[in-house]
């Protein structure tokens, strides 16, 4: 499970550029030097991983990710929920953070990875046709599925979980690396609390609220 603010998986790119600048510096210039201090800076900057005020509440849902939400809609899910379900997209740029967090506490019960393209991850077929890995979380009260979806530059999905293990919520469980998409699939009996256009926060922004029928 990843600690820190910058996660492991981001250590080869800050120290290959951060060592590429030193020895340019060194052997050639210390102006040819900044494209490749540049690249170390932004690869930090991406592979951060900052601290969340997760909230208490047991029946609210938290955002899995950073990022714009592009849409809310109803659809029927039939690879874990098997039913109506809402769903919510959310965008992420190459500047949002890039780690995935739980919605809420619970056991995986359910994880598949489909291979597939690297379309546009703010394409609305992305969801069908890129690569993607879900996981479906079970808190004896309610089933969700989340699924990473790879973008245009994304080129590996990255799990710190597996199939059983138990999830706190807003724990981290996961990154896409480099532009990509996120969706939440929750029961319709839970209350959406955000809308297109808004830009929300991994395990901190309220996206869902649970309602007992």
């Amino acid at each position: 499970m990843p600690t820190g603010i910058i996660v492991k998986e981001g250590y080869p790119f800050i120290g290959i550029t951060f060592l590429v600048a030193l020895l340019v510096g060194y052997f050639v210039s210390v102006y040819v030097a900044i494209i490749p201090f540049i690249l170390a800076c932004f690869f930090t900057f991406f592979f951060r991983s900052p601290k969340r005020q997760i909230p208490e509440d047991p029946n609210v849902l938290v955002s899995p990710a950073d990022g714009k939400v592009m849409d809310v809609s109803e659809v029927y899910e039939d690879t874990f929920l098997g039913t109506e379900c809402k769903k919510v997209t959310i965008f992420l740029s190459v500047f949002d953070v890039h780690v995935n967090r739980a919605p809420m506490a619970g056991r995986i019960t359910f994880r598949q990875y489909t291979c597939g393209g690297f379309l546009p991850a703010y394409k609305s077929s992305v969801g069908y046709e890129n690569e993607r890995h879900s996981i479906g979380i079970d808190n004896g009260r309610i089933s969700i599925l989340v699924t990473q979806i790879a973008g245009l530059l994304a080129r590996r999905i990255v799990s710190w979980t597996d199939l059983d293990s138990n999830l706190e919520k807003g724990q981290l469980y996961g990154m896409i690396k480099f532009g990509s998409c996120t969706e939440l699939f929750v029961p319709k009996n839970v209350t959406i609390c955000v809308k297109k256009g808004d830009h929300v926060k991994g395990g901190e922004t309220i996206v869902g609220r649970l309602n007992d029928e």
